[in-house]
């Protein structure tokens, strides 16, 4: 992977529980310059629309990483519909945080996953209120 980094976490509430998704992507090269970058996303810019949070260019405001991904955030509520092109070539990872959701008439839950390489489009439909990640990969 890179050349070495120092990694904690915490929550630093003593009565709140924290809710978290860890997500790690190898660099395309070995021993690349470590990096580290957060940044809040705020609801709005995630409600019923994918909302870019990390690229390979950075652009949109999103952090940048060193591979050929696409992450997406997005919140639905029941009933809300949101859809994304997959690429020729591409392939697609989503994960449900939060809620339930269907994405090409398959129903799938908090904690749930789902592969596509053979899709060239994802409709994804809010069962309930929804938070999910979409990962558009290379």
């Amino acid at each position: 992977a890179g050349t070495g980094i120092t990694h904690s976490e915490f929550n630093p509430s003593g009565s709140e529980p924290v809710h978290f998704l860890q997500i790690w992507i190898l660099p395309e090269e070995d021993g690349v310059t470590p990096g580290y970058e957060q940044t809040l996303f705020p609801d709005e810019e995630k409600r019923k629309t994918l909302r870019l949070i990390a690229s390979q260019d950075g652009r949109n405001g999103s952090v940048t990483v060193h591979q050929d991904v696409n992450l997406y955030a997005a919140l639905l509520e029941q009933g809300e519909e949101i859809d994304h092109v997959v690429p020729a070539g591409r392939h697609a990872w989503l994960r449900v945080a939060r809620g339930s959701v269907e994405v090409n008439g398959q129903r799938l839950e908090q904690g749930d996953g789902a592969a596509a390489s053979d899709e060239n489009r994802l409709i994804v439909t809010g069962k309930e209120k929804a938070e999910l990640l979409l990962f558009d990969l290379a």
